[in-house]
């Protein structure tokens, strides 16, 4: 049995309080992966992993493996615009790094964990922070620049990005490089893991291949899983188990025990 605690773990000024979900495994010493929902800044639950996937495929599968799992809520872009949403999740992680030992969770052994819009934010954060041990990064939109180009009928203003970054990538140049992780990635990158679909519509595959390019790029320790025919979502594929029980033992790997008291 695991446990489940809701907590506030920041209150932005003129906003609202920020929450998340902590489910905590019954093992002591958990390692932590913090997960970053999906909804293109515009909208999601901390409480979806992924639309269409239940809690026990998801959340509880993960808890399953002895990982404690904290969902975090962030600012949308109708609240505020980037970095904002850096900023919550900068809170979030200052949260878990101070209060979680009580509950036997070990967060100096953090993973990132992202879904789309929250993949972008997971990356993001990972490639600025020397406290992340890895990020696993699902179909999340990583070039802005080129993102500007899919068209999804959208007026260019109206994109979830813009919306996002206040207005077209090519309008404000150097916001969307701060907001796209190929244009963030450095020899320091901890290991990711992603995993895209090849029919994904709403964020091309090709969003992928371009960050982990750049990762391998730089040398830094990179996982890349094409799931051929698979959706925005994982929408249409029937069994998402084997996607979970990679991307878990990815965080498995970066998350090895500490070898003796005092290591980093």
């Amino acid at each position: 049995m695991s446990s489940l605690l809701e907590v506030d773990f920041a209150q932005p000024d003129g906003f609202r309080p920020l929450s998340l979900d902590l489910r905590i495994p019954d093992s002591a010493g958990a390692p932590l992966i913090v997960f970053l929902h999906g909804g293109g800044w515009l909208r999601g639950s901390r409480k979806v992993f992924t639309p269409g996937i239940s809690d026990s495929r998801s959340f509880d599968r993960i808890v399953g493996a002895g990982f404690a799992i904290a969902s975090c809520e962030y600012r949308l872009s109708g609240e505020a615009r980037f970095p904002a949403q850096l900023d919550d999740v900068d809170a979030a992680l200052a949260w878990l790094h101070d209060h979680t030992a009580r509950y036997g969770v070990d967060a100096s052994r953090i993973v990132l964990w992202g879904v789309s819009a929250g993949a972008t934010l997971a990356a993001l954060t990972g490639l600025r922070r020397d406290d992340v041990r890895g990020v696993v990064d699902w179909f999340g939109p990583a070039d802005l620049f080129s993102m500007a180009e899919h068209d999804m009928g959208d007026l260019p203003e109206e994109t979830r990005e813009a919306r996002w970054i206040g207005g077209p990538a090519a309008q404000h140049p150097e916001i969307a490089r701060r907001a796209s992780p190929t244009c963030q990635v450095h020899a320091d990158a901890p290991p990711f893991h992603i995993a895209h679909g090849t029919a994904d519509e709403h964020v091309p595959f090709e969003q992928s291949e371009r960050l982990a390019d750049a990762l391998r790029d730089v040398r830094a320790d990179v996982e890349f899983r094409a799931v051929a025919g698979a959706k925005h979502f994982w929408q249409d594929l029937e069994d998402t188990d084997p996607l979970f029980d990679s991307a878990i033992a990815f965080a498995t790997r970066v998350t090895p025990p500490h070898s003796h008291h005092g290591e980093p």
